[in-house]
């Protein structure tokens, strides 16, 4: 290994400047306006699969985004990796509260700077490199590799299941790696074995055809704004616990020794609430914030939208009112049992003054793994080699729906290989990587296509 981790301890400030390349295409799924930039980002993301040595690259058209898939098929005998990435990025607004352009990768502090630089590009690239410094070194790489692309991940992957399922003889493997999470916290890397699910939907109420003067018809007519506050306030109740009848029902309970292994962590709640700027931290009664956060479910309201919201009065009964609302899922949960037990609660509590429309958004299924499981303990000791200490194993509180998929569909294990940081910023303004993690991802990544090729 000493050539390969030479090669990339030399050209780390090449890699610094492709990544900015990458950096600065907008490959914004949501946003249909960019959708020739997310195709450019996929040719981009190709032609670097072959440049660094990968065979047969190309993209696979889906009714959406395309998927990129490129492998590497020469150890004979040795377990075959899937990974799994996503070239796609959230919207960048606000733009006024990027301290830099969202699209020019901007270095400060030893971090960069850019929308997709941690979710997921950075992380991609990563293994890009660690790949690269191993074929151009050796001419070859310890294990099989396949790798998959989407462009989709951002707004729910709506076509990957289906992809999936569609090419499970060319995506056979033996274990699925995912470099999409955050580690613990700054200098702790962590091997992550749990991600919650997640069911998002949409209420709309109106109550009249129009918009209404408050003074002329004020108590006459239901106002949909206090008729949604009303029916949002129905669903939780003081303590954190959700009140849809059945929310509860399949949730898998928290076993004494992972509670006793979480207070075990270096968590400090007065620091954690103090960088979140939160004058007091809330949550489900009866359990620690890295209890609520990585093993119960949530119900969060993600928007509102009602009425008259510019500067000054405006003394107006809105028509409608809209809120998106989310529901994060821990195993056992059903995201389909979730949504129904939802839409049918909301429809009992509704009354009858405005008309309701109930939209299922997207969602996914929560996924745990047991972190005794050789892949990933394979995984931890790329990760001490990469980053001179041992990972700790967490949970984490977001959703990666596609790795139930693999599991699923594929009857794969997944490996969450995440150098991210819990203040990265993925979804928010002045997203950024931190520059040390990534290289030490890149020698991590590295040492992990041998560790798993000595796991046969």
């Amino acid at each position: 290994m000493n050539e390969i981790l030479d090669f990339i301890n030399t050209h780390r400030d090449r890699y610094i400047e492709e990544l900015k390349q990458y950096l600065a295409i907008p490959s914004i799924s949501a946003l249909p306006q960019h959708a020739g930039d997310v195709r450019r980002c996929a040719e981009w993301t190709a032609e670097e699969m072959g440049r660094i040595g990968l065979a047969n690259v190309r993209l696979i058209e889906t009714p959406g985004n395309p998927v990129v898939y490129g492998d590497w098929l020469g150890a004979e005998g040795a377990p075959t990796i899937l990974f799994y990435g996503h070239y796609d990025v959230q919207p960048v607004d606000p733009v006024e509260l990027w301290e830099s352009p969202p699209f020019e990768a901007t270095i400060r502090d030893g971090e960069i700077y850019a929308r997709g630089a941690a979710d997921d590009k950075g992380q991609v690239f990563m293994h890009f490199k660690a790949i690269e410094a191993h074929l151009k070194k050796t001419g070859r790489l310890p294990v099989n590799i396949k790798i998959i692309l989407e462009g989709e991940e951002e707004v729910g992957s709506a076509n990957l299941d289906e992809f999936v399922k569609s090419h499970q003889t060319e995506l056979a493997a033996d274990v699925v790696v995912i470099s999409d999470s955050p580690m613990f916290d700054r200098g702790i890397p962590s091997i992550c074995y749990g991600l919650r699910g997640l069911v998002y939907c949409q209420i709309d109420l109106r109550g009249t055809k129009s918009d209404l003067h408050s003074g002329s018809f004020g108590g006459a007519v239901a106002n949909p704004a206090m008729v949604l506050a009303q029916v949002l306030a129905q669903m939780k109740d003081r303590g954190g616990r959700i009140k849809i009848p059945g929310f509860y029902d399949d949730v898998r309970p928290l076993r004494d020794e992972e509670r006793a292994e979480f207070k075990k962590l270096p968590f400090n709640e007065t620091r954690y609430r103090k960088e979140l700027g939160a004058p007091k931290l809330f949550g489900e009664t009866g359990y620690s914030t890295l209890e609520r956060v990585w093993a119960r479910p949530t119900f969060e309201v993600n928007g509102l939208l009602a009425g008259f919201t510019g500067e000054g009065a405006k003394t107006v009964l809105p028509a409608v009112s809209m809120a998106k609302v989310s529901m994060r899922l821990v195993p056992d949960q059903d995201p389909d049992k979730i949504a129904k037990l939802f839409e049918d609660y909301v429809r009992k509590v509704v009354p009858k003054t405005v008309e309701l429309k109930f939209t299922r958004m997207h969602g996914g299924r929560p996924w745990m793994t047991d972190f005794d499981n050789p892949y990933v303990q394979a995984a931890g000791r790329a990760i001490e080699k990469g980053f001179g200490k041992a990972p700790v194993f967490n949970r984490e509180g977001g959703s990666i729906p596609v790795v139930a998929t693999f599991q699923e569909i594929l009857g794969l294990p997944s490996v969450l290989f995440g150098v991210g940081l819990p203040d990265e910023n993925a979804h928010a303004p002045n997203e950024k990587l931190d520059l040390g993690n990534f290289h030490g991802g890149v020698i991590a990544s590295a040492f992990l296509y041998d560790e798993i090729a000595q796991t046969r």
